[in-house]
């Protein structure tokens, strides 16, 4: 059997069989060529589908894709090559359309991973050790695959470490920046080699919210293997998707199950605290099945029929600085006590700085320009901020009235 059809309007993808025999050649022109030379089975070795070759203007200009491990993996935890060249494809054809793409990926430590090798390593060296490993295989197949459609890719590994202080984080995002000018798709992944413990993103979700923001990325869609956040176990008849998430509505605690994913770090909770920051940041979340074929493109271009739960982004954009404090709970320092009053003043509607008359007290040893978390007078965080004093010289102005503020409000970002 004999099929030849035009590359621009139809993708082959490969259903590994194995112990099949199989030819495939591929002619340099426009054209695909594909011999079929075994009938042993029922269904046919080469699945052919249509693309959505779409001529309509994208509604977004740029965005992030998060890949989940649970996306990139198969049930025995070895990388999903098939899933991975069925997201390019899709990825591609965003691109060709003029869309600027940054994929924040998991998978390396999957595609490192060796059961001999775990066994006799602890967690954390196996991690490491996995890691290294499969960084090079992961960037490796993005690079094959992208390269089929003269897209050019680049590796970007980065630590939650890395991204503490403004200038380092002005840093990335200029070498992203760069990468985008010209026309190279940003890869970025945690570097496990040595982020662990607690200098460790909570999982890839929190690194793709950080570079969504960072990056001024009109739009986040996370992958996973479900379809969304469901209003209630998706095991029990009746429960459904919920579709939008409306900002001052983001709490979903009750519908969360706490269960992390099977081969990543985070679960649903992570994800939704993540998508409703972001959210709130001015960038839509998106949260939906990546196991779906053509999922990405459905999302932009079938938006009503497309099952997934949506976060709608608020009308008010953060500035770049209050992006970045909104995603520096990590690299807090120290902890700023407020009382009752200053805690009022600071939520309500009006713009206002924290003041030592209003601190009763001040934990941690810290810098000039580190960042430190607020805390009303239960202990409870309201917000984080970029202090304008050390500790010492801090603890010494608690309770005056007429210094210079402690946390500015430029400074200051409120949860």
């Amino acid at each position: 059997m004999r099929l030849i059809f035009e590359r621009k309007c139809f993708f082959v993808k490969r259903k590994e069989r194995e112990g099949a025999k199989k030819d495939f050649k591929y002619n340099h022109s426009r054209n695909f060529v594909v011999h079929l030379l075994d009938f042993s089975f029922k269904t046919p070795i080469w699945h052919l589908e249509q693309s959505t070759h779409f001529n309509m203007e994208p509604k977004f200009k740029r965005i992030t894709i998060k890949i989940g491990s649970n996306v990139l993996t198969k049930k025995d935890g070895s990388l999903d090559f098939t899933r991975m060249s069925e997201l390019v494809d899709q990825i591609a054809e965003l691109y060709k359309q003029g869309v600027e793409i940054i994929i924040v990926s998991s998978g390396a430590v999957a595609a490192g991973r060796s059961k001999v090798l775990a066994d006799k390593l602890d967690s954390v060296s196996a991690r490491q050790l996995f890691s290294a490993i499969g960084q090079v295989k992961l960037i490796n197949r993005y690079y094959m695959l992208f390269r089929d459609y003269n897209i050019t890719c680049g590796q970007v590994l980065t630590t939650k470490e890395s991204l503490s202080t403004r200038g380092h984080y002005l840093n990335q995002r200029n070498c992203m920046q760069v990468m985008l000018e010209h026309g190279v798709i940003p890869i970025v992944n945690e570097n496990d080699t040595i982020s662990v413990t607690e200098l460790m993103f909570t999982d890839n979700d929190e690194l793709s919210g950080l570079v969504a923001t960072m990056m001024d990325s009109e739009a986040l869609i996370i992958l996973s293997n479900i379809d969304g956040i469901y209003n209630g176990n998706p095991n029990d008849p009746g429960v459904e998707v919920i579709r939008e998430v409306l900002p001052g509505k983001r709490d979903l605690s009750e519908y969360i199950q706490t269960s992390k994913s099977s081969f990543g770090r985070g679960g649903m909770q992570t994800k939704t605290n993540i998508a409703g920051k972001v959210a709130d940041e001015g960038v839509e979340v998106i949260i939906a099945n990546g196991k779906k074929n053509n999922i990405l493109i459905d999302l932009l271009t079938k938006r009503e029929q497309t099952v997934c739960t949506r976060f709608i982004p608020s009308s008010e954009e953060a500035s770049s600085v209050k992006k970045w404090l909104a995603h520096s709970d990590g690299f807090a320092k120290g902890e700023i006590h407020v009382n009752a009053g200053a805690s009022e003043a600071l939520t309500g509607d009006n713009a206002t700085s924290v003041l030592f008359v209003g601190v009763t007290d001040i934990k941690g040893n810290f810098e000039e320009d580190d960042i430190v978390k607020i805390m009303d007078g239960k202990g409870e965080q309201i917000g984080v901020g970029k202090t304008q004093y050390d500790s010492e010289k801090a603890r010494q102005l608690i309770g005056q009235k007429g210094q210079r503020p402690l946390v500015h409000y430029d400074y200051l970002y409120l949860d």
